[in-house]
């Protein structure tokens, strides 16, 4: 009489006569067992039987046996709740599946006793490793505890220099951005960043690097009075633009250092009754999909490269040896849009005032 499994659910020794083979052939099917050889026939009819009884292998049983569970950590402070920086979790999330792992997620909301107790949950059930991830690029302090296992800091920067980290390469980004304006024809271009150069966010000091580096390459000298600190919201792109438009020598192009200061930009622009492209040309940085496609016109931009990053955070876990201290940086590609076009060959005439 064949067993048809208990309450608790179908048995191994289920899958094995459903299948016609032995019981520990189940089990170094269903485990992936490494030096074991089978007839792919003999895989597919155990893997058919198992999916076909609804029979889960026993995670308990597997940390027993190896050490550590079928799962990666991930802990981000408001990486699922980002209109755009969620594509860290999707790439983390797709390379952990491919591994034959699930990536146990939780957004602490900045909450830091959410996210010790998370990470002494996750400790607890022996995750393979946890990606520390952070909203926006900065230098955070990682919690010792990380230690104990593979950890890669996403996203972000170890202040201390002792985890791994993967971020985007942002004074690459910077004057991958400036240099489409150059490229465009223009010789006076202003940079509104995110932020002020003292709060020492990498973005804010590697974006306007990069915008240094891109006019010294062109031999084009930088002036202070063209770069805006902003703040990295719609306001300050608006009032920084106004503010760049009332001088005596207005830019013929604007870097903004996100695509919401660029956003703040355009409207600026359209009160002045100035065209984009064709009085000025705007660049943005993120790439962010619920903005920069639906300005009008399309906001050429810079893409953060969140999906790869992702992905590579997870096979640092999997390698389980990620360098102590490396950043690996990450390039940016740029979106090629509608928003950059040459520079008028007659002065921009002001419409409003500021």
């Amino acid at each position: 009489m064949t067993r048809t499994g208990t309450k608790s659910g179908p048995t191994m020794h289920d899958v094995a006569a459903a299948a016609g083979v032995s019981q520990a052939t189940v089990s170094l099917v269903l485990n992936d067992a490494d030096g074991t050889r089978f007839s792919e026939e003999t895989r597919l009819r155990v893997q058919e039987a198992s999916r076909r009884l609804g029979y889960r292998t026993n995670a308990h049983a597997k940390v027993l046996r190896e050490g550590v569970a079928g799962m990666i950590g991930f802990v981000g402070d408001h990486v699922a709740s980002a209109p755009f920086a969620g594509k860290i979790i999707e790439g983390a999330q797709a390379r952990a599946w491919e591994a034959g792992m699930l990536l146990l997620t939780v957004n602490t909301g900045g909450d830091k006793a959410l996210e010790a107790a998370s990470l002494e949950a996750m400790l607890s059930h022996k995750v393979a490793g946890v990606v520390y991830a952070s909203m926006y690029h900065q230098l955070v302090d990682v919690p010792a505890v990380l230690g104990e296992v593979p950890a890669v800091v996403l996203n972000a920067q170890d202040r201390s220099g002792t985890f791994a980290g993967i971020a985007p390469a942002e004074m690459l980004g910077g004057r991958t951005a400036t240099r489409k304006l150059i490229d465009a024809g223009h010789r006076r271009i202003a940079f509104i960043n995110i932020g002020a150069v003292e709060d020492g966010l990498p973005a804010v000091v590697g974006r306007l690097e990069g915008y240094r580096e891109a006019l010294a390459e062109a031999g084009l000298a930088y002036d202070d009075g063209l770069h805006r600190a902003g703040d990295g919201q719609e306001t300050g792109g608006y009032r920084e633009t106004l503010n760049l438009m009332a001088l005596d020598h207005p830019p013929t192009a604007i870097f903004c250092g996100n695509d919401r200061t660029a956003w703040g930009a355009y409207q600026a622009l359209a009160s002045l009754g100035l065209s984009i492209p064709a009085d000025i040309s705007v660049v943005g940085f993120d790439n962010q999909e619920s903005l920069a496609p639906h300005l009008r016109p399309g906001l050429t931009t810079l893409e953060l490269p969140f999906i790869d990053m992702g992905r590579r955070a997870v096979e640092l876990i999997l390698a389980g040896t990620p360098s102590p201290g490396h950043t690996e940086l990450f390039e940016c590609p740029l979106v090629d849009r509608h928003s950059v076009a040459a520079p008028p060959h007659l002065p921009i005439q002001r419409t409003g005032t500021a």
